[in-house]
């Protein structure tokens, strides 16, 4: 799936980026969009802003956690960024030790040059995609012991 132009204001921040950064997060942008058009389960994706940073929201399916992007200060990576109370980070971690450095349980920090690692990273999206569908199969789960 080809991802669909960006909101006026979503591109306005794409465009207040460094470029290095802004070019890296709209390779990630793509991926986002293709990684959600291969599970059904997830449904369109609400694109917006939270914090005045290019948000992606499963809205229609309510099946995954948001997923930002943007920058961490400090870094010159760019960064996906996720709810600090969820566990994705620690199972990103978990798959994916020496792959990609992380910022506490907030952000997976990516290069903003070389080849974008499309495959552990569709991972990393999916499961964020769909975190509240498998959370809430352990809990139909665990209510049924």
């Amino acid at each position: 799936m080809t991802a669909p132009p960006p909101p006026r204001e979503v591109s306005r921040a794409f465009g207040a980026l460094p470029v290095p950064i802004g070019k890296r997060l709209l390779q990630v942008r793509a991926l986002i969009f293709a990684t959600a058009a291969a599970h059904d389960e997830v449904g369109r994706l609400t694109e917006t802003l939270k914090w005045g940073e290019p948000a992606y929201l499963t809205d229609e399916t309510g099946s995954g956690s948001t997923i930002r992007l943007g920058r961490v200060k400090g870094s010159a990576h760019a960064a996906i960024l996720f709810n600090c109370q969820t566990t994705l980070i620690d199972s990103f971690r978990e798959r994916f030790p020496d792959r990609f450095e992380y910022r506490q349980t907030r952000a997976v920090l990516l290069p903003v040059a070389g080849r974008l690692p499309k495959r552990e990273l569709s991972v990393c999206l999916s499961l964020a995609l769909t975190y509240h569908l498998g959370r809430r199969g352990t809990k139909a789960k665990s209510a049924q012991l």
